[in-house]
Protein backbone atom coordinates (compact mmCIF):
# COMPACT_ATOMS: atom_id res chain seq x y z
CA UNK A 1 0.00 0.00 0.00
CA UNK A 2 0.38 3.50 -0.54
CA UNK A 3 0.68 5.43 3.10
CA UNK A 4 1.36 8.51 3.98
CA UNK A 5 2.42 9.42 7.36
CA UNK A 6 1.72 13.00 9.12
CA UNK A 7 4.47 13.73 12.46
CA UNK A 8 6.32 10.18 10.80
CA UNK A 9 9.42 12.12 11.91
CA UNK A 10 8.06 11.93 15.89
CA UNK A 11 8.09 9.59 18.82
CA UNK A 12 5.36 7.33 17.77
CA UNK A 13 5.85 8.22 14.18
CA UNK A 14 9.07 6.88 13.47
CA UNK A 15 8.53 3.62 15.25
CA UNK A 16 5.91 3.47 12.68
CA UNK A 17 7.33 4.04 9.96
CA UNK A 18 9.83 1.40 10.60
CA UNK A 19 6.88 -1.13 11.25
CA UNK A 20 5.03 -0.33 8.12
CA UNK A 21 8.52 0.21 5.77
CA UNK A 22 9.11 -3.75 7.45
CA UNK A 23 5.74 -4.55 6.30
CA UNK A 24 6.23 -3.68 2.31
CA UNK A 25 4.46 -0.66 2.38
CA UNK A 26 4.98 2.26 0.42
CA UNK A 27 5.47 5.12 2.99
CA UNK A 28 5.97 9.27 2.51
CA UNK A 29 6.54 10.84 5.85
CA UNK A 30 5.12 14.54 6.19
CA UNK A 31 6.79 16.15 8.68
CA UNK A 32 8.75 19.68 9.73
CA UNK A 33 11.84 17.06 10.75
CA UNK A 34 13.84 14.61 8.97
CA UNK A 35 12.78 11.44 9.54
CA UNK A 36 14.47 8.40 11.04
CA UNK A 37 15.07 6.39 7.96
CA UNK A 38 17.17 7.62 5.33
CA UNK A 39 15.18 5.63 2.71
CA UNK A 40 11.72 7.10 3.05
CA UNK A 41 10.39 9.93 0.96
CA UNK A 42 10.30 13.27 3.07
CA UNK A 43 7.95 16.30 2.67
CA UNK A 44 7.94 19.15 4.61
CA UNK A 45 4.84 20.05 5.47
CA UNK A 46 3.00 22.56 7.78
CA UNK A 47 -0.66 20.75 8.13
CA UNK A 48 -2.06 24.49 9.59
CA UNK A 49 -1.95 25.61 5.87
CA UNK A 50 -5.10 23.71 4.01
CA UNK A 51 -3.54 24.63 0.86
CA UNK A 52 -0.13 23.20 1.16
CA UNK A 53 -2.02 20.11 2.78
CA UNK A 54 -3.98 19.63 0.26
CA UNK A 55 -1.18 19.70 -2.27
CA UNK A 56 1.26 17.98 -0.79
CA UNK A 57 -1.45 14.59 0.00
CA UNK A 58 -1.84 14.75 -3.96
CA UNK A 59 -0.04 11.50 -3.70
CA UNK A 60 -2.34 8.38 -4.66
CA UNK A 61 -2.16 7.60 -1.02
CA UNK A 62 -4.43 4.62 -0.07
CA UNK A 63 -4.50 5.81 3.60
CA UNK A 64 -2.85 8.30 5.53
CA UNK A 65 -2.02 8.59 9.35
CA UNK A 66 -2.41 11.88 11.48
CA UNK A 67 0.20 11.39 14.32
CA UNK A 68 1.22 15.55 14.17
CA UNK A 69 -0.56 16.77 17.32
CA UNK A 70 0.34 19.21 20.59
CA UNK A 71 0.56 16.01 22.97
CA UNK A 72 2.18 17.24 26.20
CA UNK A 73 -0.42 18.44 28.38
CA UNK A 74 1.45 20.95 30.40
CA UNK A 75 2.00 22.25 26.83
CA UNK A 76 -1.64 22.64 26.43
CA UNK A 77 -2.21 24.23 29.08
CA UNK A 78 -0.10 26.88 28.56
CA UNK A 79 -1.35 27.14 25.35
CA UNK A 80 -4.53 26.08 24.81
CA UNK A 81 -5.45 28.22 21.61
CA UNK A 82 -2.31 26.96 19.98
CA UNK A 83 -3.55 23.10 20.89
CA UNK A 84 -6.56 23.80 19.33
CA UNK A 85 -5.02 25.03 16.05
CA UNK A 86 -2.67 21.51 15.86
CA UNK A 87 -5.09 19.29 17.55
CA UNK A 88 -8.37 20.23 16.00
CA UNK A 89 -7.68 22.85 13.12
CA UNK A 90 -4.97 20.76 11.52
CA UNK A 91 -7.03 17.74 11.67
CA UNK A 92 -9.70 19.00 9.70
CA UNK A 93 -7.24 20.48 7.08
CA UNK A 94 -6.10 16.48 6.62
CA UNK A 95 -9.88 15.35 6.43
CA UNK A 96 -10.74 17.90 3.95
CA UNK A 97 -7.45 17.46 1.88
CA UNK A 98 -7.87 13.66 1.84
CA UNK A 99 -11.73 14.09 0.62
CA UNK A 100 -10.28 16.46 -2.07
CA UNK A 101 -7.61 13.87 -3.34
CA UNK A 102 -9.73 10.72 -3.04
CA UNK A 103 -7.76 8.92 -0.18
CA UNK A 104 -9.56 6.24 0.82
CA UNK A 105 -8.39 6.74 4.42
CA UNK A 106 -7.43 8.90 7.71
CA UNK A 107 -6.18 6.83 10.78
CA UNK A 108 -6.11 9.74 13.59
CA UNK A 109 -4.06 9.13 16.60
CA UNK A 110 -6.47 10.12 19.57
CA UNK A 111 -5.77 9.16 23.11
CA UNK A 112 -7.71 6.87 26.35
CA UNK A 113 -7.69 10.61 28.20
CA UNK A 114 -10.73 11.11 26.52
CA UNK A 115 -12.51 8.38 28.99
CA UNK A 116 -12.16 10.79 31.95
CA UNK A 117 -15.49 11.65 30.20
CA UNK A 118 -17.17 8.83 31.48
CA UNK A 119 -18.42 8.17 34.92
CA UNK A 120 -17.71 4.49 34.69
CA UNK A 121 -14.42 3.07 36.06
CA UNK A 122 -13.91 0.49 33.01
CA UNK A 123 -14.50 1.36 29.52
CA UNK A 124 -13.92 0.39 26.08
CA UNK A 125 -14.44 1.98 22.75
CA UNK A 126 -18.91 2.06 23.46
CA UNK A 127 -18.89 3.89 26.35
CA UNK A 128 -20.89 7.05 26.29
CA UNK A 129 -18.62 9.95 26.91
CA UNK A 130 -20.03 13.02 28.56
CA UNK A 131 -19.17 17.07 27.73
CA UNK A 132 -20.00 17.95 30.59
CA UNK A 133 -16.84 15.90 32.57
CA UNK A 134 -14.32 17.29 30.14
CA UNK A 135 -11.65 18.51 32.52
CA UNK A 136 -8.60 19.71 30.70
CA UNK A 137 -8.36 21.49 26.80
CA UNK A 138 -5.95 18.66 25.36
CA UNK A 139 -9.15 16.28 26.53
CA UNK A 140 -11.41 18.23 24.51
CA UNK A 141 -9.19 19.06 21.50
CA UNK A 142 -8.48 15.11 21.03
CA UNK A 143 -12.63 14.46 21.25
CA UNK A 144 -13.36 17.61 18.73
CA UNK A 145 -10.98 15.68 16.23
CA UNK A 146 -12.65 12.51 16.91
CA UNK A 147 -16.01 14.26 15.97
CA UNK A 148 -14.69 15.63 12.96
CA UNK A 149 -13.79 12.37 11.74
CA UNK A 150 -17.68 11.11 12.11
CA UNK A 151 -19.16 14.14 10.24
CA UNK A 152 -16.52 13.85 7.78
CA UNK A 153 -17.58 10.44 7.03
CA UNK A 154 -21.48 11.10 7.33
CA UNK A 155 -21.33 13.85 5.22
CA UNK A 156 -18.78 13.51 2.22
CA UNK A 157 -18.19 9.61 2.93
CA UNK A 158 -14.68 10.21 4.28
CA UNK A 159 -13.40 6.91 5.70
CA UNK A 160 -11.25 6.88 9.28
CA UNK A 161 -9.85 4.87 11.81
CA UNK A 162 -9.54 6.03 15.23
CA UNK A 163 -7.06 4.98 17.79
CA UNK A 164 -6.98 5.68 21.30
CA UNK A 165 -3.47 5.42 22.38
CA UNK A 166 -2.44 4.14 25.83
CA UNK A 167 0.63 6.50 27.38
CA UNK A 168 3.38 5.41 25.48
CA UNK A 169 7.17 4.80 26.19
CA UNK A 170 10.39 3.41 25.01
CA UNK A 171 13.20 4.72 22.89
CA UNK A 172 13.39 8.00 21.05
CA UNK A 173 10.57 9.12 23.63
CA UNK A 174 9.91 12.45 23.66
CA UNK A 175 10.97 14.26 26.66
CA UNK A 176 8.12 15.72 29.44
CA UNK A 177 6.79 11.86 29.28
CA UNK A 178 6.88 10.34 31.99
CA UNK A 179 9.56 7.29 31.94
CA UNK A 180 11.71 9.82 29.64
CA UNK A 181 11.34 12.18 32.89
CA UNK A 182 12.27 9.99 35.74
CA UNK A 183 15.38 8.11 33.55
CA UNK A 184 16.66 11.80 32.76
CA UNK A 185 16.07 12.66 36.75
CA UNK A 186 17.64 9.92 37.99
CA UNK A 187 20.46 9.88 35.83
CA UNK A 188 21.17 13.78 36.31
CA UNK A 189 20.96 12.80 40.40
CA UNK A 190 17.74 15.15 40.40
CA UNK A 191 15.28 14.03 42.49
CA UNK A 192 11.89 11.91 40.83
CA UNK A 193 8.79 14.56 41.00
CA UNK A 194 5.19 12.68 41.63
CA UNK A 195 2.01 14.95 41.75
CA UNK A 196 -0.55 13.98 43.81
CA UNK A 197 0.04 10.61 45.88
CA UNK A 198 1.25 8.34 42.69
CA UNK A 199 -1.89 6.15 43.35
CA UNK A 200 -2.78 7.60 39.58
CA UNK A 201 -2.45 4.94 37.03
CA UNK A 202 -1.86 4.44 33.62
CA UNK A 203 -2.07 1.12 31.17
CA UNK A 204 1.44 2.59 30.05
CA UNK A 205 2.00 1.08 26.49
CA UNK A 206 5.39 0.40 25.20
CA UNK A 207 5.89 2.02 21.72
CA UNK A 208 7.41 -0.94 19.68
CA UNK A 209 3.72 -2.32 20.44
CA UNK A 210 1.83 0.94 19.84
CA UNK A 211 3.30 0.87 16.51
CA UNK A 212 2.32 -2.81 15.37
CA UNK A 213 -1.15 -1.97 16.70
CA UNK A 214 -1.40 1.23 14.03
CA UNK A 215 -0.11 -1.01 11.48
CA UNK A 216 -3.39 -3.69 11.33
CA UNK A 217 -5.38 -1.02 11.72
CA UNK A 218 -4.84 -1.03 7.78
CA UNK A 219 -7.13 -4.08 7.46
CA UNK A 220 -10.15 -3.45 5.77
CA UNK A 221 -12.09 -4.22 9.33
CA UNK A 222 -10.93 -1.14 11.04
CA UNK A 223 -12.42 1.17 8.52
CA UNK A 224 -14.73 3.53 10.75
CA UNK A 225 -14.05 1.79 13.34
CA UNK A 226 -12.44 3.01 17.24
CA UNK A 227 -10.00 0.83 19.22
CA UNK A 228 -8.50 1.26 22.25
CA UNK A 229 -4.68 0.44 22.11
CA UNK A 230 -3.40 0.29 25.96
CA UNK A 231 -0.66 -1.88 27.94
CA UNK A 232 -1.08 -4.85 29.33
CA UNK A 233 -2.14 -3.71 32.88
CA UNK A 234 -3.15 -0.62 34.86
CA UNK A 235 0.97 0.76 36.02
CA UNK A 236 0.98 3.69 39.15
CA UNK A 237 3.17 6.14 38.52
CA UNK A 238 4.81 5.14 41.93
CA UNK A 239 5.19 1.83 40.73
CA UNK A 240 7.25 3.65 37.26
CA UNK A 241 9.15 5.64 39.58
CA UNK A 242 10.04 2.77 42.08
CA UNK A 243 10.97 1.00 38.80
CA UNK A 244 13.00 3.24 37.17
CA UNK A 245 15.03 3.68 40.50
CA UNK A 246 15.25 -0.42 40.94
CA UNK A 247 16.67 -0.72 37.68
CA UNK A 248 19.01 2.06 37.90
CA UNK A 249 20.40 1.05 41.38
CA UNK A 250 19.34 4.99 42.68
CA UNK A 251 17.68 7.91 42.92
CA UNK A 252 14.85 9.37 45.35
CA UNK A 253 11.15 10.46 45.05
CA UNK A 254 9.29 13.64 46.24
CA UNK A 255 5.53 14.12 46.13
CA UNK A 256 4.01 17.29 45.45
CA UNK A 257 0.39 18.67 44.82
CA UNK A 258 -1.59 16.98 41.93
CA UNK A 259 -1.55 18.84 38.71
CA UNK A 260 -5.35 20.36 37.77
CA UNK A 261 -7.19 18.04 35.23
CA UNK A 262 -4.08 14.79 35.73
CA UNK A 263 -6.35 11.71 33.99
CA UNK A 264 -6.66 9.72 37.27
CA UNK A 265 -6.72 6.31 34.85
CA UNK A 266 -9.60 3.85 33.71
CA UNK A 267 -9.51 -0.10 32.68
CA UNK A 268 -9.44 0.37 29.36
CA UNK A 269 -10.39 -2.67 27.61
CA UNK A 270 -8.40 -3.60 24.51
CA UNK A 271 -10.84 -6.87 23.57
CA UNK A 272 -12.07 -5.47 20.37
CA UNK A 273 -8.17 -5.06 18.69
CA UNK A 274 -7.32 -8.40 20.09
CA UNK A 275 -10.58 -9.76 18.47
CA UNK A 276 -10.88 -7.71 15.15
CA UNK A 277 -7.32 -7.01 14.42
CA UNK A 278 -5.46 -9.87 16.13
CA UNK A 279 -3.53 -7.22 18.21
CA UNK A 280 -2.68 -7.06 21.88
CA UNK A 281 0.59 -5.65 23.67
CA UNK A 282 3.02 -7.84 24.67
CA UNK A 283 6.08 -5.55 26.40
CA UNK A 284 5.92 -5.82 30.09
CA UNK A 285 6.71 -2.48 32.14
CA UNK A 286 9.80 -4.03 33.74
CA UNK A 287 11.24 -4.89 30.46
CA UNK A 288 10.16 -1.88 28.33
CA UNK A 289 11.70 0.69 31.18
CA UNK A 290 14.84 -1.36 30.46
CA UNK A 291 15.19 -1.20 26.85
CA UNK A 292 14.47 2.53 27.19
CA UNK A 293 17.56 3.17 29.80
CA UNK A 294 19.39 1.21 27.25
CA UNK A 295 18.37 3.12 24.50
CA UNK A 296 19.14 6.46 26.33
CA UNK A 297 23.08 5.30 27.85
CA UNK A 298 23.61 5.18 23.90
CA UNK A 299 21.95 8.16 23.23
CA UNK A 300 23.66 10.32 25.43
CA UNK A 301 26.80 8.61 26.23
CA UNK A 302 27.94 10.52 22.93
Amino acid sequence: MNIGVIGGSGFIGSHLVEKLVGAGHEVTVFDIMRPHLDEVRHIFLDISDLSRTSIALAGDYDAVYMLAAMSNVNDVHRNPAAASEINIGAVANVLEAAKRNEIRRVILASTVWVYEMSDLPEVDERTPLYLDRVNHVYTGSKVAAELYCHAYQKLYQQDFTILRYGIPYGPRGRRGTVVATFVERVMKNVPLVIFGDGNQYRNFIYVEDLAEGNVTALRDVAKNQTYNLEGQRPVTIREVAETVVKLLSRGDIEYRPARPGDFEGKAVSVKKAKEELGWEARTGIEEGISAYIEWYRKRYSR
